[in-house]
């Protein structure tokens, strides 16, 4: 038996591989009950012997055999094709190994250290890690920046944040008046003091977020694809945030926010709707705004940054998902404390915010739920089955330097250094 082609083997030579590592008592199990051919063996882990159907009770069998199964799996290659699945990056994660990698070239270099792979051979550690995309099919198999859509996509959210801003100059003239129309009860309003700063804090806390999801695209691969996903997302909020703004205006959750001002003339309207929009908003560019509660749009701007961040970093990087998300719920608390909004702005902003990025990823993630149902999500969803038309499946966290300088120098110093060493 050829231990380097395991996969060929058949049930009467995994029954020969039994008997010649001692496991009598285990043949007829494994290879006539159960079937057991090369194949197989090489896909069984250590929980499949302790649970049914196997159920092997001896606990010094279960270890000797895993033991002799993983030595079987690193004989054969296998272990080649593990090292590449676990070096991808955090969306996959092996139970028996449990470890997360970022960067694919030099963590699979690494691995392969003790094998004829050397740091002159990445276009073989690609072909590697393209053909464990090739064979999961988890992974998406059309990666094209497809800068078009790209381009497009940042169209629509500049359109939608354009029109946006001209309905909060409609909903500021809108806005009831205080003295008829006091602040609605809220639950934590009402039981937390105003904090005049408080709203400069959660801005600078969206403006980190920001800076850390500019560094993930600036180093992502695939930076395009997360671009065409961020600008059709926050699109589509926003677009749907000014229809909720237009339908019902509230009135003002705190008696410090100052609405008396009017913008009467379409010349007025047009100059506010400019101040807003080159201010993005933010109070910190000195923008002041009313009648835009239903819902927050800082809330949602923090949490799809939150979101996109902890999806394209791999789960390795605990200390980022953590951050991220202290974050996040740090930012909702100072909305709150700085009496800006209601919490059912901030609770329904949140809700909406990450259910649609859930949805959206589930869809482009899964080529199953891609398959189904195509006229009724062009339908429902038109914007993602356009942007999204190509990609049918997960795209693989990998990191590179976007220019070629100074990678070659980099390069050539890591190769010069590998001769000294041997």
């Amino acid at each position: 038996m050829d231990k380097k082609d395991v996969i060929k083997w058949s049930c009467e030579d995994v029954g020969e591989w039994l008997k010649e590592n001692n496991f009598h008592n285990y043949v007829t199990l494994l290879t006539e009950d159960h079937k057991i051919d090369g194949t197989a063996l090489l896909e069984i882990h250590e929980a499949d012997i302790r649970q049914p159907p196997l159920e092997i009770k001896v606990l010094g069998d279960i270890k000797r055999l895993s033991a002799c199964i993983r030595k079987l799996q690193n004989e054969s290659g296998e272990s080649r094709f593990e090292s590449v699945r676990d070096s991808l990056d955090g969306w996959y994660k092996d139970d028996r190994i449990g470890k997360y990698n970022l960067s694919p070239r030099r963590n699979v270099r690494r691995m392969f250290s003790h094998e004829t792979i050397s740091d002159d051979d990445g276009e073989i550690i690609e072909e590697e890690i393209q053909k464990f995309v090739n064979e999961t099919g988890r992974y998406s198999k059309h990666l094209d920046p497809e800068l078009f859509k790209t381009g497009l996509s940042f169209i629509y959210m500049f359109t939608v944040f354009l029109s946006t801003s001209f309905i909060m100059t409609i909903v500021h003239d809108r806005v009831p008046d205080p003295q008829k129309y006091p602040p609605l009860p809220d639950l934590f309003l009402d039981n937390i003091p105003y904090m005049p700063w408080a709203f400069q804090v959660c801005e600078l806390c969206g403006v980190s977020l920001f800076l850390v999801w500019s560094c993930i695209l600036f180093f992502h691969k695939h930076r395009f694809i997360l671009m065409r996903r961020m600008f059709s997302m926050l699109g589509t909020i926003f677009l749907l945030r000014s229809v909720c703004m237009l339908i019902t205006s509230l009135s003002v959750p705190g008696l410090h926010l100052h609405c008396t001002h009017k913008f009467g003339t379409m010349r007025e309207k047009l100059m506010r709707t400019y101040e807003i929009w080159s201010g993005f908003g933010m109070s910190i560019q000195g923008v002041e705004s009313c009648g835009d509660y239903m819902f927050s749009g800082h809330t949602s701007c923090i949490t799809l940054l939150n979101f996109f961040i902890t999806e394209y970093v791999p789960q390795k990087m605990y200390f980022i998902h953590t951050f991220t998300w202290l974050a996040n719920f740090f930012a909702i608390f100072f909305i709150l404390a700085a009496h800006e909004h209601y919490s059912i702005d901030v609770f329904i902003a949140f809700y909406i915010t990450s259910r649609l990025f859930l949805y959206y990823h589930t869809l482009a993630n899964n080529r199953s739920l891609m398959a189904r149902d195509k006229k009724r999500r062009k339908i429902w969803f038109p914007l993602f089955s356009y942007f999204e038309s190509k990609c049918d499946g997960i795209v693989p966290n990998v990191y590179e330097w976007p220019f070629p300088y100074p990678v070659s120098f980099v390069e050539y110093f890591e190769k010069k250094k590998k001769r000294k060493r041997y």
